[in-house]
Formats: C-alpha cells, structure tokens, sequence
C-alpha cells in the first residue's frame, strides 16, 4: 500500500456519456478532489493554458519522459503524445487530495498495473437512443461518422465490468450524487482511516 492520504480514482466513459459535466460538477462542490492533468506535444488550442487544460511540451522532452519511466500511462494519437505525468498526481495524493484520472480503459489498465489500488467508475449513458442524440447534438457531423463514434462507444463500453462501480447517467443530479457517495466512502476505508487517525484510534483501544 503506497503511504498516501488521497485516493486515485479512474473515470471512463463513451463519449457523449457525460463524464466531463459530472466530473466538473462533483469538483465544485468537493475541494478535495482534483482532476489530472495531461501532457501533451500538440499545441494549444484558442483559449488554453499550460498547466490548466494541459501541460503543453514539445515531443523531445516528451520522448525524456518515457525514457525516464516518468509517466502513469502514455499514448500517441495520430501525431501527438498525450501521457499522464506521476510525479503531479503523487503530489496531489500525498497533500491528502483525490485526484481524478479520466482516460479510456486500455489507459485505465496501465495506471492498474503500476497502482493496483485505483478506483475505477464508469460512466454509462442511460440508452443507445440517448447516446446517439447526445452525439448528434454535439456536432454537424455526418451520419458516417455519428455511426462510426457510435460503434467505438459500444466497444468502449463492453469494458465496463473492469471498473469498480458503474454510474447511469440518466437523471444527471442522481448520477452526481452517486459519484459524490463514492469519493465520500473511499475516504472512510480502514486503512485510510488508521494513517489519518491513528492517534484517535490507539486513544480508543487503550482502556
């Protein structure tokens, strides 16, 4: 067991699910809980800023990074590296903070092997119908493509059974309110509880 007051959660889920809104959500009304934030090599978009949606660097010092075994878990998409730093999230976890790592689940498998004791929640929209409406609100693509992320959702989603808990996000404050339960649970584990406590504790047990 790593000595870290904070847990790791992994949050997954197809897109159009709504993950993002249910993550944002949950850290404002939770200061505990922070969401990771990625490296990447491509460039910034209009209106992002290095070190809040991404930290922006160029590949060479990516390429260092992988070598010096610095990252949770690293992917290339098409041209760019995206990959999850360990020294930012262990930071965060050892200040006492839940840190939230949203990636897909051939990520959530790497950051498994190295920190077994991640949490994992997926997010499930509440039917196909839905999500097919979601994903075409979202954007003017055409149908093609709409099947296309429609096809990727479903294999994405045949995953879900390696998480841990499984949210519907049907009713969306529902849906919250789950979430919030699981982050508030996984602060009361025992062994959580015996490094924050334990003076507390040898107190109780010692009549």
């Amino acid at each position: 067991m790593h000595k870290h007051q904070g847990n790791l959660f992994i949050l997954s889920a197809p897109s159009g699910a709504g993950k993002s809104t249910l993550y944002k959500a949950l850290i404002g009304q939770d200061d505990k809980v922070r969401i990771s934030i990625s490296h990447t090599t491509r460039a910034p978009r209009t209106g992002e800023e290095h070190g809040r949606e991404y930290y922006f660097i160029d590949d060479e010092s990516f390429l260092d990074m992988i070598a010096e075994d610095a990252f949770f878990e690293h992917a290339q998409v098409f041209d760019h590296y995206y990959g999850t730093s360990k020294k930012s999230i262990f930071s965060m976890l050892e200040q006492g903070l839940d840190v939230i790592l949203e990636i897909d689940w051939q990520g959530a498998r790497q950051v498994r092997q190295l920190y077994p004791e991640a949490i994992g929640i997926f997010v499930l929209p509440p039917s196909l119908n839905d999500l097919e409406k979601r994903l075409t609100q979202r954007a003017t693509d055409t149908t093609e493509v709409i099947q296309r992320r429609m096809a990727k959702a479903v294999s994405e989603m045949s995953h879900y059974h390696e998480y841990d808990f499984v949210i519907v996000n049907d009713d969306f404050d529902v849906a919250l309110s789950q979430m919030a339960a699981i982050f508030t649970a996984m602060r009361a584990k025992t062994p959580i509880m015996q490094e924050k406590h334990g003076n507390l504790i040898n107190d109780l047990l010692s009549l």
